[in-house]
């Protein structure tokens, strides 16, 4: 039997979650969480680009990709956790991916009414 990657996630982030309230005695309101897993998201992705050398006015660096590996990692780790504190289970996540992926291609497409978004005018 193949092993549900997406529910692993969930359920491991969820445990680690559990043990960081525990442990630290965290009790934040449910629009609290979600305001501080979006700014560690933002962290995260702000320390993404200086992996991929958004910085026009430094010389270069080669990618290190273990380096960019882990904050995304960490963006997937927050956001999952996100999920958790909005009661969005993995299950869900996927339903509401597969619509929001549908909609997206129908729009690109052009089989909407939505204008701006075709890429075959």
């Amino acid at each position: 039997m193949e092993k549900d990657m997406l529910k692993d996630i969930f359920h491991l982030q969820e445990r680690f979650d559990r043990a960081v309230v525990e442990k630290r005695g965290l009790n934040f309101s449910q629009e609290v969480w979600i305001q501080k897993e979006v700014l560690a998201i933002m962290s995260e992705l702000a320390e993404i680009l200086d992996e991929v050398n958004f910085k026009w006015w430094k010389d270069p660096k080669e990618i290190d990709r273990e380096r960019l590996l882990e904050e995304i990692v960490d963006v997937l780790h927050f956001f999952v956790s996100m999920c958790l504190k909005a009661g969005i289970g993995p299950e869900e996540l996927y339903r509401a991916y597969i619509r929001k992926n549908q909609e997206n291609f129908a729009r690109q497409e052009g089989r909407t009414d939505r204008e701006g978004y075709a890429w075959n005018k």
